[in-house]
């Protein structure tokens, strides 16, 4: 079995999931924006539509992408547009891939993140976690997104995270702001920077890497977790 992923980007900093098997046809995740993800498929109908939640830069072309692959939606029942709604604890498999649904309430109050199984897992966490970082809490409390971080403590490190923006710079930023420089934190940074300097995306990443180096993932109470997200709001 051979697990094809590729971000492919969206408006400045989000992207677009692609996930495939042996060539098959793309499962699509979160696309902000028609354009990019038709330029990416051509004449190519994808298998289904993921969306992990209402915010319009992560489901504002799936009406167009719907309309012109005749293609079904799955995500939160709230989002306009999802045909296959999806809950807390639901297996889909789509061309191949099996994902299991988590409810991730935090950034916002209907967050859903999808873990791919297989010798390929990966993990699609729309804006719940960021390589360096987390979701603002725009909806939900700390006490919710702590809640939903421990949902992933038994994914094995190799899982690939898959976050829906590229903010790793500046969450690497901050994390060195906060005086606590480690040996994974500093390998991080230089490989961030040599990426992004190529015009590279910084993810995916080892699930394994941000345990190390990722302090909103680390945290171990809610009150910590707030405390940092406070931090980075003023950072």
């Amino acid at each position: 079995m051979s697990v094809e992923i590729k971000p492919v980007l969206a408006f400045q900093d989000n992207y677009i999931w692609f996930v495939r098997r042996d060539g098959g046809p793309w499962v699509v995740i979160d696309p902000g924006e028609a354009g990019p993800a038709e330029a990416a498929l051509g004449e190519e109908a994808p298998a289904a539509i993921l969306l992990t939640h209402h915010h319009g830069d992560h489901v504002g072309g799936a009406a167009a992408l719907k309309q012109r692959y005749d293609v079904p939606v799955y995500g939160p029942s709230d989002v306009a547009g999802v045909d296959h709604p999806l809950k807390d604890g639901d297996e889909v498999s789509l061309a191949g891939l099996t994902f299991r649904v988590m409810a991730t309430p935090g950034h916002t109050l209907d967050h859903l993140c999808y873990a791919l199984s297989g010798q390929t897992p990966a993990l699609f966490s729309g804006d719940t976690l960021f390589s360096g970082g987390s979701g603002r809490l725009f909806e939900g409390s700390a006490e919710q997104l702590f809640a939903s971080f421990r949902q992933f403590d038994d994914l094995p490190d190799k899982t690939l995270l898959c976050p829906g923006h590229e903010y790793t710079q500046g969450n690497l930023k901050f994390i060195a702001s906060l005086g606590k420089k480690t040996p994974a934190l500093e390998a991080r940074m230089a490989e961030v920077a040599a990426l992004r300097e190529e015009g590279q995306p910084s993810v995916p990443v080892p699930l394994g890497v941000e345990r190390q180096t990722n302090p909103f993932l680390m945290a171990k109470t809610p009150e910590e977790l707030a405390r940092l997200r406070k931090q980075k709001d003023q950072f």
